[in-house]
């Protein structure tokens, strides 16, 4: 239990961050701009629904990638501390969005934007996808994966919940407001990437220093 509350916080703190609902809302807004709360909330819900399946099964399926393509899991948590370091980067120079869309390519996808996107890679992208492989790979116990996909789940309902009140939010929030939970968020996430990578990196660097000194 002294393991499972500080890991659910990781769990939680990190994908909210990763998926970035409050970031998103001013896109999305625009994105949708015109629609009425009926067709928006079918958007949200689809998007929500096809994120959550998408990265529960990349977590889940981790191990057999891992196994499938030869990669170490340390070398894929150093991979993915750089990934988590540049969103949380970006995110404390209180950027909503790696994805720029043009004029046009809102209109492309006015018609259906919950997959490509606002589900792929707004809300689940690859820093979202390498969080949970390596969170998996975290789990020792079967309480602890549990919590994980608890932890997906919940995250994905909270972001389900934001979107549909983005009209409601955003003046409430304002740029300020939003600016500020922006950075802390990408605080957060430079934090954790560097555990990421310092926990991917010295094992590495003991099996070479191991290596080294039996020659």
């Amino acid at each position: 239990m002294e393991n499972l509350l500080p890991f659910a916080f990781m769990c939680l703190t990190s994908f909210f961050a990763l998926a970035n609902p409050l970031g998103t809302m001013p896109v999305f807004l625009s994105m949708t701009k015109g629609m009425d709360n009926v067709q928006r909330s079918r958007i949200v819900r689809r998007a929500c629904i096809v994120s959550l399946f998408i990265l529960i099964g990349f977590t889940v399926g981790g191990q057999i990638l891992f196994s499938l393509f030869g990669i170490s899991a340390n070398g894929f948590r150093i991979a993915a501390g750089f990934i988590i370091l540049k969103i949380g980067f970006d995110m404390l120079q209180a950027k909503y969005s790696n994805v720029k869309l043009s004029e046009e390519e809102v209109k492309v996808y006015a018609d259906d934007i919950s997959i490509t996107p606002l589900a792929i890679p707004m809300l689940c992208g690859p820093g979202a996808i390498a969080n949970g492989v390596m969170l998996m790979e975290n789990a020792t116990t079967w309480q602890m994966k549990v919590t994980l996909l608890l932890s997906i789940a919940i995250i994905y309902l909270l972001t389900y919940v934001i979107l549909r009140a983005s009209t409601r939010l955003v003046p409430i929030l304002g740029e300020t407001g939003n600016n500020v939970m922006m950075r802390l968020m990408g605080l957060i996430l430079m934090v954790i990437a560097v555990e990421c990578f310092v926990g991917g990196l010295k094992p590495v660097l003991v099996d070479i220093i191991h290596t080294g000194l039996a020659n």
